[in-house]
């Protein structure tokens, strides 16, 4: 079942960071069809979170899209070369979001194979949030996708998957050293037994 808007609009993103991890993240596109269960995350909250692209409200091109209705798709290039995908979450002018950070592959592995030739390693074909965008075919053109809408290309399933407390845990986000106080909070969140989260930080059991 498809992941309602309604859902997107809690405003407390790390909740939503949490809740996500096995959620079933599907893109269709090229007359391609792929599906993979998500399972690490990363928080990021404006304005306060330094590490935030929305941080003290601030808005650009770049940006923009991070100030729309939650249950839209976020997705900018990094170092010039990564596309990274993220949720949009909360209501609108809010610009919280989620980065997803890595899936366990599920439909598609073939085209995902196709799209990542030099990665045929089955846990490494979505390892890392640039691995995962490449292999689902997601690049710039799908910034902005509304999730819940059925006729999307990119959407976010229900699986009914509950992790017990337990089984996730939570780090340092990656990647954001230069945050000061933010990169100091742990609000990357994983699930600790599968073979496909990218990295592994100092662990902080929530």
């Amino acid at each position: 079942m498809i992941v309602p808007q309604e859902y997107y609009l809690n405003s407390d993103v790390c909740f939503l960071a949490k809740d996500l991890l096995g959620k079933l993240l599907i893109s269709n596109i090229d007359n391609q069809f792929c599906s993979g269960i998500i399972v690490e995350t990363e928080a990021y909250r404006g304005p306060d979170d330094i590490a935030s692209h929305s941080f003290a409200n601030r808005r650009t091109l770049k940006n923009n899209t991070m100030y729309l209705k939650g249950g839209c798709s976020y997705v900018y290039i990094c170092y010039g070369i990564h596309h990274l995908f993220n949720v949009i979450t909360a209501h609108e002018n809010v610009a919280h979001a989620v980065l997803i950070r890595a899936i366990e592959p599920v439909a598609g592995i073939d085209f995902m194979i196709q799209r990542r030739p030099e990665k045929t390693l089955y846990n490494n074909l979505t390892k890392g949030p640039g691995s995962l965008s490449q292999a689902l075919g997601i690049n710039k053109n799908f910034d902005s996708v509304e999730l819940w809408n059925k006729n999307s290309p990119i959407q976010i399933h229900n699986l009914n998957t509950k992790y017990a407390s337990t089984e996730i845990a939570s780090s340092l986000r990656i990647g954001v050293e230069s945050a000061g106080e933010s990169a100091l909070w742990p609000w990357r969140y994983f699930v600790k037994s599968s073979p496909y989260v990218s990295a592994h930080k100092k662990i902080f059991i929530p």
